[in-house]
């Protein structure tokens, strides 16, 4: 037999629900305010009608001690049940509906009373400040129980007092008063109880709706899933309130922007200044999937509007992706080089075998001569004019990459660098990134030509890079530096739109510039100034291949372009620019 199950035990408690805490809060706080402020209603309302009742005992008092036929009668007359002092009283206490009215002479004697039989004897109560002449207001207990009491003195014609006079007024006639308002007072409270609770119930609707009838210890699981979550992924998130204020930043984003804790608050404008990440981020461009460069950080960032007026942005590393982007554009480039370069290669080895063959030895020599002579001359002319190793052997690269696709690449006469960069690596990434995108804009015309010049003036580097191909219109000579701006259909490993980004950004981190024009003949030149690019004379490094301890650089491998010359290094860098 299976087990029986346990009963389930009834839990007392806060039900666990948003909706129904925050409405039993809600309802509990009223009723609390509802039974308070009848509380505080009632305790002045009984003193008040405490007072009420005394004034109006004195009040009385006053009036009848006023009437002459009163203080006559207790100086002329026995204090009897028929006398005058007691008919008189007794009209009074009928027409004001008093509980009694006794006049006393000055030895305490009663002269008036609801009970005849009390006539005569002294009154049960001190009357000596009525008789000392001192108004009384007071609640005590006499013969005929408690009473709200007003004692006057009683003066005759002389205004000598001869007795006193004191009125009382049955308590139980305030209490009824007092309990005959509670009812309507109780009214007024439920009703504002009610008003409250169906305040609550709205409040509480609405913190429902918004909270999605949740219980407190789901929002708790939620909010720390989603601290674990915003600070564990590799993506970074900024969250924008309404105004456009930064209010998070995971850890991620912190990296990849390089701002911190104090940037919550403030508009992506104070936090990261102008530039096309801050325009994302602040939603002036919009789109998906948008690339941006933050300081040497190539990133990809999303902005998602939320219901609160909000807004989400993501941003994702995409530096080392375009790193083996450029990688594999430069393993492709190889691969076609060396295709081009076997072709050529048979050829030449045919026209040799040909003239061994016909046994035109002497033709067979001029012509090997001129195919290595021809390979020589370009890169002496090269490094007669760039003598730092980088720089010559990226160009004679290039040089020779230029003639597999028609182009001829030119040195300008008036180029003369010395080997004195204190940055070459970073020239590198610009001739580079120039130099291809030249390439490309020339490719395919007739008489296509980019040349490129390289001088000094000072200790200021002066690059300028001229080709013949249509140009660039006036109007997007300022977005061509723009990042993921491109007219070039984008690479199988991503977009383009980076390349001249980083041409102008390398070089106002130098405090130079980078800008692009007209060139004279038609066609695009793009001018680059990197001030303080050399050093002084003295402190020349011997800039070589290799590194200080005698390994090849890090990034030094083959340039990838058939007929290169045999000088490794620059590969690395160019596919860092592309």
């Amino acid at each position: 037999m299976s087990p029986t199950p346990p009963a389930r035990r009834l839990r007392l408690g806060l039900p666990r629900r948003v909706f129904s805490q925050v409405l039993l809060m809600q309802v509990a706080i009223a009723a609390g305010v509802a039974v308070l402020a009848t509380g505080l209603f009632l305790a002045p309302l009984s003193k008040q009608l405490d007072q009420e009742a005394m004034r109006r005992a004195l009040a009385i008092a006053q009036t009848t001690a006023q009437d002459p036929q009163i203080a006559e009668g207790v100086l002329t007359t026995p204090p009897t049940r028929n006398g005058p002092v007691q008919k008189e009283a007794e009209r009074i206490r009928y027409a004001t509906h008093a509980e009694y009215i006794v006049v006393l002479d000055r030895n305490w004697v009663r002269w008036s009373h609801p009970t005849p039989s009390e006539i005569g004897h002294p009154v049960s109560t001190d009357p000596s400040d009525a008789l000392a002449g001192k108004n009384v207001m007071e609640i005590d207990n006499g013969t005929l129980g408690r009473s709200a009491r007003g004692k006057v003195p009683l003066y005759d014609a002389d205004h000598r007092i001869v007795g006193a006079v004191s009125v009382g007024i049955a308590y139980d006639s305030v209490r009824a008063r007092l309990i005959s308002a509670i009812p309507g007072l109780f009214a007024y409270a439920g009703g504002a109880l009610a008003v409250g609770a169906l305040a609550a119930w709205l409040i509480s609707r609405r913190v429902q709706r918004q909270t999605r009838d949740l219980a407190f210890s789901d929002i708790s699981a939620l909010l720390a899933e989603r601290e674990a979550m915003l600070h564990g992924i590799r993506e970074g998130v900024v969250a924008l309130d309404r105004g456009g204020r930064i209010r998070l930043l995971n850890d991620e984003a912190r990296r990849l922007l390089g701002i911190g804790d104090e940037s919550v608050g403030l508009s992506p404008d104070e936090a990261l200044g102008a530039g096309r990440t801050t325009d994302v981020l602040a939603g002036r461009v919009t789109g998906t999937d948008l690339l941006t460069v933050r300081g040497q950080r190539v990133l990809v960032a999303n902005r998602m509007p939320t219901d609160d007026g909000g807004a989400v942005a993501t941003l994702r590393d995409r530096t080392e992706l375009e790193q083996l982007g450029r990688e594999l554009d430069s393993t492709r480039g190889l691969i076609d080089a060396l295709r081009a370069q076997d072709h050529e290669h048979a050829n030449r080895m045919h026209t040799l075998l040909g003239l061994l063959e016909l046994e035109m030895y002497d033709d067979a020599v001029e012509f090997v001569g001129e195919v290595v002579g021809d390979h020589r001359v370009t890169a002496e002319q090269v490094t007669e004019k760039i003598q730092d190793p980088l720089l010559a052997a990226l160009l004679v690269g290039k040089a020779t990459v230029a003639a597999e696709r028609g182009v001829a690449l030119w040195v300008s006469e008036r180029t003369l660098l010395p080997d004195r960069l204190i940055d070459p690596r970073g020239l590198v990434t610009v001739v580079g990134n120039l130099v291809d995108n030249a390439l490309d804009a020339v490719a395919g015309t007739l008489h296509a030509r980019v040349e490129v010049e390289l001088r000094t003036e000072g200790r200021t580097v002066v690059l300028r890079v001229h080709d013949t191909g249509p140009g660039i219109p006036e109007d997007q000579r300022e977005l061509v530096f723009t990042e993921g701006w491109s007219t070039k259909k984008p690479p199988a490993h991503g977009k383009r739109g980076i390349g001249l980004s980083l041409v102008r950004r390398l070089a106002e981190r130098q405090g130079g510039s980078a800008t692009v024009g007209a060139a004279d003949g038609g066609g695009a030149e793009f001018t680059v100034v990197l001030p303080e690019a050399l050093s002084e004379p003295e402190l020349t490094p011997a800039l070589t291949g290799y590194g200080e301890s005698g390994a090849l650089l890090p990034n030094a491998r083959s340039s990838g372009e058939a007929g290169a010359v045999p000088v490794d290094g620059p590969a690395g860098a160019e596919e860092e620019a592309r």
